[in-house]
């Protein structure tokens, strides 16, 4: 039996604006030169994955051209059965089999965390392939390292619910939480969302609970604050008051 390829973990960035020129800003330079010898790819998006490796063949040249590259889209299980899409994690990470190192690469941010890439990195587990992961931005870390949260003790829950009721009763079971364990409660968003969420916090959280928001991070327009929602029903006392907020990427992070 032929030795096993490698499933490298590539990490996206996390926005298009000016993705070449930030490229050597946000990843090393070990994880451009690996992923640039990489022919065979799985990855979240083919839009935003052909977007990255042009960027990368602007600092280190591809192995090949990016239409000689085999490459895969999986948006996981659950909403590739949506579209009548019966593909196994199995099927496309046979070019380990043969012996060839793959990427997978997420949308945005790091394979695996928020990302439907944990399902193959499990198969590929299973198999007995090497999973190595490469360094670059997650915007969860991001936040939480420039919060001032507890970064000692935290929990990330993915989306919240998107019924207004439904949100209202998770939002004060976290706060719950929170100030039970003294862990930060971290969530993102659907950036379009991101207004009537800021509000939901503002009206539902205790006065003295401390949120941060982490916008756009890594970006040149990034923004990271943290404050009482005290303070935070001063800054922003209506939806119309946050609109600059809206459609940004997001994270929200809680501690009661």
């Amino acid at each position: 039996m032929s030795k096993l390829g490698t499933l490298y973990l590539v990490p996206n960035t996390l926005g298009d604006d000016g993705r070449v020129d930030q490229l050597p800003r946000v990843l090393p330079a070990e994880t451009i030169a690996q992923s640039a010898k990489l022919k065979h790819w799985i990855v979240e998006d083919a839009k935003t994955a052909r977007a990255l490796l042009k960027a990368i063949d602007s600092v280190s040249p591809l192995v090949c051209t990016i239409q000689e590259m085999q490459m895969s889209e999986w948006r996981g299980a659950a909403r590739n059965a949506k579209y009548g899409d019966s593909v196994k994690p199995a099927d496309l990470l046979k070019p380990l089999l043969a012996g060839n190192d793959m990427g997978l690469m997420s949308e945005a941010g790091v394979p695996g965390v928020a990302d439907p890439g944990a399902e193959l990195v499990l198969a590929a587990h299973k198999l007995g392939a090497q999973v190595k992961p490469l360094v670059g931005p997650s915007s969860i870390l991001l936040g939480l390292m420039a919060s001032g949260l507890n970064g000692q003790r935290f929990a990330f829950q993915g989306y919240l619910p998107h019924d207004t009721h439904e949100r209202t009763a998770k939002l004060k079971q976290l706060e719950i939480e929170s100030r039970k364990l003294q862990q930060t409660q971290i969530w993102i968003e659907t950036p379009y969302r991101n207004t009537a969420m800021l509000m939901a916090c503002i009206n539902s959280l205790a006065p003295q609970s401390l949120l941060c928001l982490g916008v756009d991070l890594s970006l040149p327009s990034e923004m990271i604050t943290t404050l009482s929602i005290t303070d935070w029903r001063k800054r922003y006392p209506n939806e119309a008051a946050c609109a600059s907020l809206q459609n940004r990427p997001t994270v929200f992070l809680l501690l009661a």
